[in-house]
Order: structure tokens, then C-alpha cells, then sequence
């Protein structure tokens, strides 16, 4: 595979063009992480702020509500939960529950937690569970 850095000219806009004779997942995954955004608008004491992805922790969703958890801060969001996965649909993102997708990139440590549930320890020290459902997905993320 051969990767070409151009500059555009003066003027020009940013693209990228790839060619491939067969999708893989890595460069599936390449092309989700390109088309992701860099920051998620986020709200807090009556204020709209731009939380960049990478500070986001997880997002859960309580009481029809969806809060998103940075490292020490509680932030709300208009969106749903599914529309976040969908908005943070890269490869550092998974949903673990039904109320909780997580950056997996924040995990520190992942342990059982009875009745074939997981909970992960995050950098921030905080825990989130992983439903029985979702530890086949954690288990192929992290290759256990």
C-alpha cells in the first residue's frame, strides 16, 4: 500500500481520495475516523460549549436525558445516545450497555462483575458496567 501526502494549492480545500480494490476493516476504519467530528456541542449551566471527542470519558443516558462525562465534569446534550454513537461512530468508541457507550481509550482496566457482566475502570477512577450483552463486543475490542 502506497500513501501519498500532497499540500493542496492556495485556495484549494482539504481531500482525501482513497483507492482500493477491497474495503478491510482497517481502512474502513480509517474512512469512519476521517468522517468523524472533532468536537460534540455539549451544554452546562444554561451554556453551549464545544467538548473535543477526545475529552469525552462515556455518555450515558438517564431519565430520557443524555449526559456526557468528561474527566471531571458532567455535561448535558440535546442529542439522544444512539445519535451519539452514530456522531462518535469511530473506532474508539463502544456501546457497553443500553444507557452507556464508553471511549475505550479511557479504560484502564476491564474485570468481571458477576452474573456474566464486566465493569471497566476508567482513567478518571470512575466505573461502568458492561452489560452481558455487549461483553462480546469488548471481548473482541481487546482481544480476550
Amino acid at each position: 500500500m502506497r500513501i501519498i501526502i500532497q499540500d493542496p494549492a492556495p485556495g484549494e480545500d482539504d481531500n482525501v481520495v482513497i483507492s482500493v480494490r477491497c474495503m478491510t476493516d482497517n481502512i474502513a476504519r480509517a474512512i469512519s475516523l476521517l468522517k468523524s467530528p472533532d468536537s460534540v456541542t455539549v451544554y452546562k449551566d444554561g451554556q453551549a460549549l464545544l467538548l473535543p471527542v477526545s475529552g469525552i470519558y462515556y455518555a450515558e443516558s438517564v431519565d430520557l436525558k443524555t449526559f456526557i462525562y468528561a474527566e471531571k465534569a458532567v455535561f448535558r446534550s440535546r442529542q439522544k445516545l444512539y445519535e451519539i454513537e452514530e456522531t462518535l461512530n469511530n473506532s474508539d468508541f463502544l456501546r457497553i450497555s443500553k444507557q452507556v457507550v464508553v471511549n475505550v481509550k479511557k479504560i484502564i482496566s476491564v474485570a468481571p462483575a458477576g452474573e456474566g457482566r464486566f465493569h471497566a475502570t476508567l482513567k478518571n477512577s470512575e466505573k461502568v458496567i458492561i452489560s452481558r450483552q455487549y461483553v462480546p463486543a469488548l471481548k473482541a475490542r481487546f482481544g480476550l
